[in-house]
C-alpha cells in the first residue's frame, strides 16, 4: 500500500512538470535558425567573405605553426627521449610533457612575441598599417629567431629545392622556406641531445644486466634492477634542473 502511494505521488510529480513545461514553451517558443546564401550587391562584399574564409582556415593550422615555428619542438622531443632513457615510458604522462614543453616554449619565445606586438600587432590595432603590412612586420622577428638555430646546411637544401634566388639575408627568405628548415634543424639537435642523455642510463643497464649474468640470473629483467638506480642517479645529479635549464639556456639571449 505504501509503494503505491509512492508510485502515484511520483506520477502525480511527472504529470505536473510536463504541464508547467508545456505552458511554459507555449509561452516562449523555441527559435528557429535559417542559414541562406544571398546574392552579393557589390564586389567589396565578396572580398569579405573571402577574407573571413581565409582567416578560418588559417586558424585551423596556427597550433601547428605556432609549434613548428617555436622551440616546442626540441623540448617535446628532448623530455620523450629522457622517459625512455629512464625506463619510464608512462612517467612523466604526455600531459605533463606536452604541458612543460609549451610553458618552457612561452618562456622562450616571450620576447620574440613581445616585439611582435610593439612593431606589428599595435600598430596595427590602431589602423597604422595595413593588413600586408602587418604579416610582412609579424614574421620578420620569428624568421629572425628561426635563423638563429638553422643550420645553413638545411637551409641551402630547401632553398635549392624551391629554386629561389640566393638570399642576401634573411629577410629576403620566405617564410615557407625558412620553417622546414628550422624544424629540420630542431630535429637533428633534439635528437642529438636524447643520444647523450641515453650513454649514462645506457651504462647502468649494461652493469646490471653483466653483474645479473655473472651471478647466473638471466631470468630476471635487468629493467627491474637498473631502474632504482637509474631514479637514485638522476635525483642526485638534480636532472631536472640541469636538463631543464640547459634547453632553455642554449636559446639566445638566456
Amino acid at each position: 500500500m505504501v509503494k503505491q502511494r509512492k508510485y502515484i505521488f511520483r506520477l502525480i510529480g511527472i504529470l505536473f512538470f510536463l504541464f508547467c513545461y508545456s505552458g511554459l514553451a507555449a509561452q516562449s517558443p523555441i527559435p528557429g535558425i535559417n542559414i541562406s546564401v544571398n546574392p552579393a550587391d557589390n564586389p567589396e562584399q565578396v572580398a569579405t567573405t573571402l577574407q573571413i574564409v581565409f582567416l578560418l582556415t588559417v586558424l585551423t593550422l596556427a597550433p601547428a605553426l605556432l609549434i613548428m615555428t617555436t622551440s616546442f619542438t626540441r623540448f617535446v622531443i628532448v623530455l620523450s627521449f629522457l622517459r625512455q632513457a629512464i625506463g619510464t615510458p608512462q612517467t612523466p604522462s604526455n600531459q605533463i610533457i606536452i604541458g612543460i614543453s609549451l610553458f618552457l616554449t612561452l618562456f622562450v619565445m616571450m620576447p620574440v612575441y613581445e616585439e611582435v606586438n610593439s612593431m606589428a600587432l599595435e600598430p596595427y590595432l590602431d589602423e597604422r598599417m595595413s593588413q600586408e603590412e602587418f604579416l610582412d612586420t609579424a614574421t620578420i622577428p620569428i624568421k629572425r629567431f628561426m635563423q638563429q638555430y638553422t643550420r645553413e646546411k638545411d637551409l641551402a637544401l630547401f632553398v635549392k629545392i624551391a629554386k629561389i634566388p640566393r638570399p642576401q639575408n634573411i629577410d629576403d627568405v620566405p617564410v615557407w622556406v625558412i620553417i622546414p628548415a628550422f624544424v629540420l634543424s630542431e630535429l637533428k639537435t633534439a635528437f642529438q641531445i636524447g643520444f647523450l642523455l641515453y650513454v649514462p642510463f645506457l651504462v647502468i643497464d649494461m652493469v646490471i644486466a653483466s653483474i645479473l649474468m655473472a651471478m647466473g640470473m638471466m631470468m630476471m629483467p635487468p629493467i627491474m634492477i637498473s631502474l632504482p638506480f637509474k631514479l637514485m642517479l638522476f635525483v642526485l645529479v638534480d636532472g631536472w634542473h640541469l636538463i631543464l635549464g640547459s634547453m632553455v639556456k642554449s636559446f639566445v639571449p638566456f
